[in-house]
């Protein structure tokens, strides 16, 4: 699956909340939410179907959609995505990034330390 936009995500997110939804029902939820016109809206959706993110199905005169990637499966492919583009791959390089330049209060360490002790007792 291509990466997808930021508004793409926003399409996503009305689906993974709901689905099957039909095309009207998405553009009313997001025409409400973000005020796109209509025709941006189902632009969008074709973009996501063309992707294979998105399935479109006949239902009479209208199409139904649902999404066919979970949203943990985006969230890892544009975690991916983001660490190949920003840091080359390397974790290491994004933990040390964080680290040096966020200030992390006590419970943000302690919540990290248990994340990588619960990691290495894998």
């Amino acid at each position: 699956m291509n990466n997808i936009s930021d508004s793409e995500w926003k399409v996503m997110k009305v689906l993974w909340s709901k689905s099957p939804r039909l095309g009207s029902e998405i553009v009313d939820e997001l025409e409400t939410d973000t005020g796109w016109n209509p025709k941006t809206i189902h632009t969008l959706i074709r973009r996501l179907v063309t992707k294979g993110a998105v399935n479109a199905q006949r239902e009479n005169t209208f199409y139904s959609y649902y999404a066919k990637v979970t949203e943990a499966e985006c969230v890892k492919e544009e975690t991916n995505s983001f660490l190949e583009k920003c840091f080359q791959g390397s974790f290491n390089m994004l933990l040390s990034n964080f680290i040096e330049e966020e200030k992390l209060s006590e419970r943000d360490i302690e919540e990290l330390e248990n994340l990588l002790k619960a990691k290495k007792s894998r």
